[in-house]
């Protein structure tokens, strides 16, 4: 079992005790994602610190889409909800990278990778993704990536 996923199950019984409704519901929520990749796949084996990150990073994205969607329909009391508990998901994340400092990353991941053109974007992607490592969501990366590469 992870580090991370001990830290969550922890965090969840002290809010279970604490009668949290928000902070429990939104992790066990968390755990039973984390629970499904596990058995996903032929493996059936407990996930790494990186790969719980992954997990909780794509719950955590479905909550901002979901938030997004819910405002759109005017429907604010439940897009308030999934912002909670998008914030609840978010201790759990690193510190998102601000637009200078993922330039700067992006850059020197594409120097390393010798990307010179929009032809190397696949390469250059996955350099860009690996030094990133999940501090920045994968569609500002990509952004990131194409306005380098462009010049």
């Amino acid at each position: 079992m992870s580090t991370l996923k001990d830290t969550i199950t922890t965090d969840m019984r002290a809010a279970l005790k604490a009668r949290d409704e928000l902070t429990t519901s939104t992790l066990r929520m968390a755990l039973a994602a984390i629970g499904a990749a596990e058995v996903a796949g032929d493996a059936k084996r407990a996930l790494s610190d990186d790969e719980v990150l992954a997990v909780l990073t794509k719950e955590a994205k479905k909550r901002r889409e979901a938030a997004t969607a819910f405002a759109q329909a005017g429907r604010e009391e439940q897009a308030a909800r999934e912002n909670a508990e998008g914030d609840v998901l978010g201790r759990y994340l690193p510190k998102q990278l601000d637009d200078a400092e993922l330039a700067d990353i992006v850059a020197e991941a594409l120097a390393g990778a010798a990307a010179t053109g929009k032809a190397q974007m696949g390469p250059a992607m996955k350099a860009a993704q690996a030094a990133v490592a999940g501090r920045a969501e994968g569609g500002r990366v990509a952004a990131e990536v194409r306005r380098q590469l462009a010049v």
